[in-house]
């Protein structure tokens, strides 16, 4: 348990905490490192790979260019190793939201 306490400490995101993605991000051109270099995937991207039974969870909202980003962020996660199966999308955000990412059970 002390390494739990320790990530959180160090500003880990436990399972289950949405992080939005930077909105910024969509104005110019993407890599796969600017993808990591995001706090949120990077922080996400941890867990997934700490525990075999998270997945990953796009949150965005219904208007047709949060679906566009939530389904490129998709495919940026594929590209950096993460199972598409373990990765959702979810229409559950306000418009004007800027995605947000979790690592889910």
């Amino acid at each position: 348990m002390l390494w739990l306490w320790l990530w959180c400490a160090a500003g880990i995101a436990y399972a289950g905490d949405m992080l939005s993605i930077e909105p910024e991000l969509w104005e110019r051109p993407r890599t796969a490192r600017a993808i990591y270099e995001q706090p949120a995937v990077r922080q996400t991207l941890e867990l997934y790979l700490a525990q075999p039974d998270v997945q990953l969870v796009i949150h965005h909202a219904v208007a047709p260019e949060s679906v566009l980003q939530a389904e490129e962020l998709r495919t940026w996660l594929m590209a950096l190793a993460v199972d598409a199966t373990r990765v959702r999308l979810i229409n559950d955000l306000p418009p004007g939201r800027p995605l947000a990412l979790e690592a889910a059970r």
